[in-house]
């Protein structure tokens, strides 16, 4: 690791220690959210920090590494999408902790990958929880963006959310149904097909 990394992640560690927030801290122990150190700093200084540094993929790497909430979130946020390769991307997807770090590593980077479309599809299909909740999050985002889908793609999407509904993780089901809304709004025809795959499951999305 260069010297000018190992500055940088002493400056961040300490500089979060001056920003926590100890209600929010709790409250999201609360709510499950377990990490070895959680500062309980919002999104918005975490975002101001992470411009001051700009993307850096050896930095991203390193706070990655750290089981510290914030440094998770940092590393999201200044890692390069188009430098990761296929094997970062799998590492970093198997050492996802919880809810919050899977959603937001699909807003704030998953998404951006070259390939985000067929990560998407091969996290659905994983028998992790955490991985197709990445999954659905970041389909999510791709058809927010008008990325559409062929019959072949959307017959298995079409399956897979359709498991997925059928289990008992209540997360799982709350980001299937987002990405259900959000692919409806894509057009009339992905409308009525989705209407009709998903009529049993009485979702009100339509």
């Amino acid at each position: 690791m260069k010297e000018e990394t190992i500055n940088q992640l002493r400056e961040i560690k300490s500089r979060f220690r001056f920003l926590m927030n100890g209600v929010a801290s709790q409250s999201m122990r609360e709510m499950g959210l377990g990490y070895k150190l959680n500062w309980g700093i919002g999104l918005p200084l975490l975002k101001d920090m992470a411009s001051e540094y700009g993307k850096n993929m050896e930095l991203a790497i390193e706070l990655w590494k750290e089981d510290i909430r914030e440094c998770k979130l940092m590393a999201l946020l200044i890692m390069p999408a188009e430098e990761m390769d296929a094997a970062l991307v799998d590492l970093w997807v198997s050492q996802i902790p919880n809810v919050e770090i899977a959603e937001m590593a699909a807003f704030y980077l998953f998404q951006y990958l070259p390939t985000a479309r067929d990560y998407a599809f091969k996290w659905i299909s994983s028998a992790e929880e955490l991985t197709q909740i990445c999954g659905y999050s970041v389909l999510s985002r791709l058809f927010l963006r008008g990325v559409m889908l062929d019959t072949r793609e959307l017959n298995e999407y079409i399956d897979q959310a359709q498991t997925a509904l059928s289990g008992e993780s209540i997360t799982l089901k709350r980001d299937v149904i987002a990405s259900i809304s959000k692919l409806a709004s894509c057009g009339e025809d992905y409308e009525n097909i989705l209407r009709t795959a998903f009529k049993a499951y009485n979702l009100n999305v339509f």
